[in-house]
Parts: C-alpha cells; sequence; structure tokens
C-alpha cells in the first residue's frame, strides 16, 4: 500500500488565487477613480494611501509580526504618503485606525496587501511621471520603489510568507486579514474617489 502525501499550496499561492477577485476590485476602482486625470484626483489616492498605510505600520508594532517579516524597517508608505500629501497641498485627514484590533496571524494578510501593492505601483508611478510631473522626490514618493528594488523586496516577504514557521492552520486567518485590508483600501477609495 502507498501513502500519497497531499501537497499543500503554498500561503502565498493561496493568497494570490483567493484575494484574486479582490485585487480586480482594486483595479476596477482605481479606473473609475481616474488619479491620474489631475493633480486634484491623485490627492485623493494618496489621501486613501496614507490612510491604509497608516493601518498597516500600526502593525509593525506588534513583536510577533516582527518576527515573522524581519525586515520591516524597510517597509511601509506611510511617511512617504504623508510627505507627498503636503506637496500635492491636500489636508490630512485624521481618522480612527481601522486595524487596532488586528492580530497575528491576520496582521500578515494587511502586509500582504501593502507588499503587493509596492509592487504593483511601478505603473503607477510611471503615470504619476507622465501625466502629472510627479517625482519621488515630489508628489509621487509613495509610488516609488524601495531602495533596494521592488522586485527583491517583494520576494524577501513572499519568503516570510511561505516560511514554515508559519502553521498551515494559520492560513486561513491570514487570507482572512488580506480580505478584511482589501475591504479597508476599497472603502477608501470609494470614499475619497467620491465614488458612491
Amino acid at each position: 500500500m502507498t501513502i500519497e502525501l497531499i501537497q499543500r499550496p503554498a500561503l502565498s499561492q493561496r493568497l494570490k488565487q483567493e484575494t484574486a477577485d479582490q485585487h480586480e476590485r482594486m483595479h476596477q476602482l482605481m479606473a473609475q477613480g481616474a488619479p491620474f486625470s489631475s493633480r486634484a484626483a491623485y490627492g485623493c489616492f494618496v489621501t486613501a494611501q496614507y490612510l491604509f498605510q497608516r493601518d498597516v505600520e500600526h502593525l509593525f508594532h506588534d513583536s510577533a509580526v516582527q518576527a515573522a517579516v524581519a525586515d520591516l524597517h524597510v517597509r511601509g508608505r506611510q511617511e512617504a504618503s504623508l510627505a507627498d500629501l503636503a506637496d500635492l497641498g491636500m489636508t490630512v485627514p485624521n481618522e480612527p485606525l481601522a486595524s487596532k484590533a488586528v492580530l497575528m496571524p491576520a496582521a500578515l494578510g494587511w502586509l500582504y496587501v501593502s507588499e503587493g501593492s509596492t509592487l504593483g505601483a511601478a505603473f503607477l508611478f510611471k503615470d504619476a511621471q507622465a501625466k502629472l510631473g510627479l517625482s519621488a522626490e515630489f508628489g509621487a514618493r509613495n509610488l516609488a520603489a524601495y531602495p533596494e528594488g521592488r522586485a527583491v523586496v517583494w520576494r524577501r516577504f513572499v519568503s516570510s510568507l511561505d516560511n514554515e514557521q508559519i502553521a498551515p492552520e494559520e492560513h486561513d486567518a491570514i487570507i482572512a486579514g488580506a480580505n478584511a485590508a482589501y475591504d479597508r483600501f476599497g472603502a477608501l477609495l470609494t470614499r475619497y474617489f467620491q465614488l458612491v
């Protein structure tokens, strides 16, 4: 009698597959909001980005998150978004954190959404430069690559996700965290783009 081992998909694969609809919804909201149609519209995007990044970076203070993702100090775009808001003459919003009750392992799902958006921001950064005349030094810091490059930092994050120290029974909670993060960012885009 032979025993077949069931190969579980890696956590990063599950996250990609099981949040694909949410990812597509963000693309649709961005298309509807047309952030590169004017600096004012782009400022609405940066406002949503700032609030979401603030939610994510709040999670960096959790020692369990620090243990799971060793290079948190190179991640996050809250300060970049804040500087961009100042460049654009936008008011800094003051509202409660949405991630106050988020703990490990769900926190990793929030980081997945943030880091994935950093990887995908290369195209947005090009539009900010070409259509609005912004740059990594003015107005589009939040879209710029990490100093080490997008792909390098992303691969390191994926390695953290697919680490054996994250038990398979935690995967569902991480995916739920990613969906909650997508819901938060979607709600922010909807509100600040005034899509309702």
